[in-house]
């Protein structure tokens, strides 16, 4: 029987349940995600106001710039009355010209009439441009923070919105496209029917209408509940809300319960049309919803996510630079090792992976990268992001031949016999386990050398002569160092293995060929060729490999390697 789980000393009685959302007529789980849905970067508001140590202006501009190119149209780029700084970088991007005209900036501002008039200023000159405010409408917040009832806290909205109306059409009439966002702060833990109250009174100051939408955006503020329960609460609002042709359903969803990426995909299911992230999911506490593997999560099902990720390391290394922290080894899509394979089964099917994709794309005269990828264990192929192939597959204590046959097939084109594989994995295995750690593929190689291509054997070919009889009988005449010694070897036989066996019985060595492949090694003006000999020698059965630009030369000296190997 197994053992069962014993209660934990964890004082869980502390905490309760999140409260299920009553909508027994969801229809967001038959949904499917068929094309990309607005996206916002916040990394220089949400994403920066929790670093330890936040952007200076270089880093915030090359943050900016990051995001232009990468295709971004809604980004949010500060949070201007809170500080100077933040003031100031908005005042360079708009009178440094630095906003491409399709760009549309944000700034975000709590309630208060004066910190919205110094918002709005900051964005004189904008032409187009966004102001997002915010209260806090949950329970918590209205009893505890702040000490308001319903009636008050909704009032703070609805002053707010007016005040934003006024200091735009004060200070920006020369902007081309203003627009107005709305956040019920704190929404997954407020009332559903008052949150729908909050937003209706806001509308009915802003009165959204054809060419005047509104973005009332939904935040996960923190993350309370399973996925499920916050896409009920979205397709409740998106339901319920009027004048919704109008309404821009955004989504904030933050990582508290890491599950940011679920939430955000199943909002965008239940309704939402725009969701707000940060790269690298940066942001307060366990950080905002990652917006590189929601876009890549998009690519990886056939759908364009509009946003360029085709060089993620150039991003990360940018976000890492900007932030002062690291993206972890297995963040989806962008970490050092998400399309790295250590385990020997995962490497033999990724390797056979590789091989029938070029297969089945040269059965359809396709090339190979645009060919439907369908490889083990690869749910996109790493080149689409800028990657190569080098580091897919990486050797250690468990890896086996299919890791270890990739690499010679990919750094040297030596597609390994099966058998051959087995053998050399083998020997790498007894490395791998005295050293411990990683094998470097040039490590790999330096053994494989050793091990088969070694000169110095008790037998070596120094040159050759053949001819093949009318009858087919083919004759070598080979000049051998054997045992030191230089001997003049003939022999007969079928082809050049079999004579050479046959002229090595005149120096008592008896060599019974089992099995033997050669290939071009082909590619970059290489004209050599490989040779594979599985040999039983003396009761032992061993592999042997030769490399030439002669595929006869290349073949003796297999065998000749085979011979050492005994």
């Amino acid at each position: 029987m197994v053992p069962q789980q014993k209660p934990s000393p964890m004082p869980f009685h502390r905490y309760k349940p999140f409260a299920p959302v009553d909508l027994p007529d969801r229809t967001w789980p038959s949904k499917s995600i068929t094309e990309a849905p607005r996206w916002l970067s916040t990394d220089l508001r949400d994403g920066n106001q929790a670093l330890i140590e936040p952007m200076d202006p270089a880093r915030k501009r090359e943050m900016f710039e990051l995001l232009v190119r990468m295709g971004y149209k809604e980004i949010e780029v500060g949070f201007p009355s809170a500080s100077q700084t933040d003031f100031d970088f908005v005042r360079s991007l708009i009178e440094g010209d630095a906003i491409p005209d399709d760009v549309q900036i944000s700034v975000l501002t709590q309630a208060r009439e004066d910190l919205i008039e110094r918002t709005v200023q900051s964005l004189v000159g904008a032409r187009r441009a966004t102001v997002h405010l915010y209260n806090a409408t949950a329970p918590t917040f209205r009893r505890v923070v702040f000490r308001v009832d319903r009636e008050a806290c909704k009032d703070i909205a609805v002053q707010g919105t007016r005040h934003v109306m006024r200091f735009a059409e004060q200070y920006l009439g020369e902007t081309e496209y203003f627009g107005y966002e709305y956040s019920p702060e704190i929404f997954v833990d407020t009332e559903l029917d008052f949150a729908l109250e909050v937003c209706e009174a806001v509308m009915d100051v802003w009165q959204p209408g054809p060419g005047r939408e509104i973005i009332l955006n939904l935040p996960a503020t923190v993350e309370r509940s399973t996925p499920n329960v916050y896409a009920d609460q979205i397709e409740w609002m998106s339901r319920s809300l009027s004048r919704r042709e109008h309404v821009v359903v955004s989504v904030h969803p933050h990582n508290d319960r890491g599950t940011g990426v679920a939430s955000a995909e199943l909002a965008v299911m239940a309704g939402a049309d725009r969701v707000e992230g940060c790269l690298f999911g940066h942001g307060e506490r366990t950080g905002n919803v990652c917006l590189v593997t929601l876009g890549m999560n998009l690519f990886s099902q056939g759908v364009d996510p509009g946003i360029d990720f085709s060089d993620i390391d150039e991003i990360r290394r940018t976000v890492e630079h900007c932030t002062q922290l690291p993206v972890a080894p297995r963040h989806p899509y962008g970490g050092d090792l998400v399309y790295t394979a250590f385990s020997g089964s995962h490497q033999d099917a990724i390797k056979k992976g590789f091989t029938a994709q070029q297969e089945a794309a040269d059965a359809a005269g396709a090339p190979v990268e645009e060919y439907v990828w369908d490889v083990p264990y690869l749910p996109i192929d790493p080149k689409d992001v800028g990657r190569n192939y080098e580091a897919v597959i990486r050797v250690n204590s468990q890896s086996g031949k299919g890791g270890v046959s990739y690499i010679m097939q990919r750094d040297h084109s030596l597609d390994l016999p099966r058998r051959l594989q087995i053998e050399f994995s083998q020997v790498i295995q007894k490395f791998t386990d005295a050293e411990g750690g990683e094998f470097a593929a040039g490590r790999i190689w330096e053994i494989f050398s050793r091990t088969y291509l070694a000169e110095g054997g008790p037998v070596a070919v120094l040159a050759h002569r053949s001819t093949t009889d009318s009858d087919g009988t083919y004759r070598i005449e080979a000049d051998a160092r054997v045992d030191g010694e230089i001997r003049e070897l003939t022999g007969t036989g079928n082809g050049p293995i079999s004579a050479f066996c046959d002229a090595l019985t005149d120096v008592d060595v008896k060599v019974r060929v089992m099995d033997y492949v050669e290939h071009s090694m082909g590619g970059d003006g290489d004209a050599r060729a490989a040779a594979y000999v599985e040999a039983e020698i003396d009761g032992r059965v061993v592999w042997g490999v030769g490399i030439h630009s002669s595929i006869t030369t290349a073949s003796l000296k297999a065998l000749c390697s085979a011979i050492a190997r005994v």
